[in-house]
């Protein structure tokens, strides 16, 4: 299994291609599509349709670890939860990125961005924004705010965005998702809820020339790898886990 299994109780990597105009919703395109994605993972066979014009397939959620692809009307998403390495989620990632410009006719020129995404979900039963705050602390600015008498910290989720180039074209973004409510936090009731950690690298604009959907892609992977495992992990994850296991 990957490292990242030690350091959550979920990972996953995700993608999303978002186009400036709609993709094609024929019945027979959106079969296509996701029939050449199930020739290469045939266990992909749950297919199903949402409201607003998305569809998805996916493996059996219940084994823990499962693939799944979605189209909507104008974004080709591809997920893989807790894929025994990344680069198996990117493999998969890959062939979504190889079959939209016939599949469905998305051109290099209708990229509105690309993305990849780490996930990390933590099951804890408490304040997820206190625990934030213990785990990763406050801009000095704000540490004093926690010594009004009587105060209890209700939210908390700090986001950093990055550009990574000079025009702006390449970002990261780190954000957390707490799912604590001022209910839980009145009643002392506090149900086993996942916080979340996201971090993103991401594309915007069409492609250059010569360049692919795919080696984008793959840039981007590289990106976002070497910034999870550089800065993600030990000043993040790793403290939230030290912190969730001392509670």
């Amino acid at each position: 299994m990957s490292h990242y299994a030690s350091l959550s109780d979920d990972y996953y990597i995700n993608l999303n291609l978002n186009t400036e105009m709609d993709l094609p919703q024929s019945r027979e395109t959106i079969l296509h599509y996701f029939e050449q994605f199930q020739k290469r993972y045939p266990d992909m066979r749950n297919f199903y349709g949402r409201e607003r014009g998305e569809f998805v397939l996916e493996e059996d959620k219940d084994r823990g670890s499962y693939r799944w692809a979605s189209v909507e009307p104008r974004r080709v998403c591809s997920g893989f939860v807790n894929p025994d390495s990344p680069q198996t989620a990117f493999k998969q990632h890959e062939l979504a990125l190889e079959l939209a410009p016939y599949a469905l006719s998305v051109s290099p020129l209708d990229c509105e961005s690309l993305n990849i995404m780490y996930g990390f979900d933590f099951v804890y039963r408490g304040n997820h924004s206190e625990l934030l705050v213990d785990a990763l602390g406050l801009p000095p600015a704000l540490e004093r705010m926690l010594e009004i008498p009587g105060a209890t910290i209700l939210g908390s989720e700090p986001a950093l965005q990055l550009a990574l180039d000079e025009d702006c074209r390449t970002q990261c973004r780190l954000s957390f998702e707490a799912r604590t409510t001022a209910y839980h936090v009145r009643t002392g009731e506090f149900p086993e809820e996942q916080l979340s950690v996201y971090f993103t690298a991401r594309r915007y604009g069409s492609l250059d020339p010569g360049e692919t959907y795919v080696s984008a892609f793959q840039r981007l992977a590289g990106i976002c790898a070497e910034l999870v495992d550089t800065y993600v992990v030990e000043n993040v994850l790793q403290p939230l886990q030290q912190a969730i296991a001392i509670r």
